[in-house]
């Protein structure tokens, strides 16, 4: 077979569906905002970005919106749009699930997008800007006098764990998570912490993000028995905004973990 023409052809994807936040924003870190032709609704970084086409929200989307984009891509995240992949899939789209969930995976994630769009270089200095920072945080966390121990609430009912690279942020930033048992856990359903388990541990810091919903943090020290942990008694009870912590992309390597090394440095005090 001769594969002249086939190399000949070879072209990058110029049409990018983005349906979860964090492949828009890189796009946007890459240089290659104008291969982007439709985002989730729940798209905010930057906030340019919200002036593309919405066609989705985390868990649908509108198919026929996403069809007359004619994209050479479509790109959506994890086991919470398997049925959006399934259906791009049935429909003879071209889609691509990626299912980060911790830190070195989420630096895979990048690398992968930016040899897609042929920013190989870019891509390997903002991976080598993300290093430095998260290393000249955890040089900085590394002198707090104790490293406070910190509950992280993913969601509130059922109560959830914070996912993997959450976790390893925290560490990073300066904390020790009560549940180290949940961190390989990838589904969100194998995080589920009792109350009564999370009183027995007795956090210094708690410190939620609630996906797409404000954190009531009210209702979290009004728990029946969270009077006696020590981070609502101390007044150490936060909320991380689920756009600068829960997207698995640039957002959590810098602007997250920064707000968790604030908040642990005030825990460490």
């Amino acid at each position: 077979m001769n594969l002249t023409f086939v190399t000949q052809t070879r072209s990058f994807p110029s049409r990018i569906v983005c349906l979860s936040d964090e492949a828009s924003e890189l796009l946007y870190l890459l240089g290659e905002q104008d291969r982007i032709v439709g985002v989730s609704g729940f798209s905010t970084r930057p906030p340019e970005v919200r002036t593309k086409p919405k066609v989705s929200t985390f868990r649908e989307a509108n198919f026929d919106a996403i069809e007359k984009l004619d994209p050479d891509l479509i790109i959506t995240y994890s086991d919470v749009q398997a049925e959006i992949t399934k259906e791009a899939i049935h429909r003879g789209l071209p889609v691509l699930n990626f299912n980060q969930r911790s830190v070195a995976e989420i630096f895979e994630f990048i690398s992968l997008i930016a040899r897609l769009v042929n920013q190989q270089e870019k891509g390997s200095q903002l991976l080598t800007s993300y290093e430095s920072e998260l290393q000249t945080i955890a040089d900085s966390a590394a002198r707090f006098a104790h490293r406070p121990r910190v509950f992280f609430e993913e969601w509130n009912d059922p109560i959830i764990s914070g996912i993997q690279w959450v976790e390893e942020l925290i560490e990073i930033a300066g904390g020790e998570t009560i549940f180290p048992e949940f961190r390989l856990c990838r589904k969100a359903k194998e995080r589920v912490a009792s109350a009564q388990q999370i009183i027995e541990r007795n956090p210094d810091v708690i410190i939620a993000s609630w996906c797409g919903m404000k954190v009531n943090k009210e209702a979290i020290c009004s728990r029946p028995g969270w009077e006696r942990i020590s981070a609502v008694r101390q007044g150490h009870v936060y909320e991380v905004s689920s756009s600068h912590i829960l997207q698995p992309g640039p957002a959590c390597l810098t602007v997250g973990v920064r707000e968790l090394h604030r908040i642990l440095a005030q825990g460490a005090g």
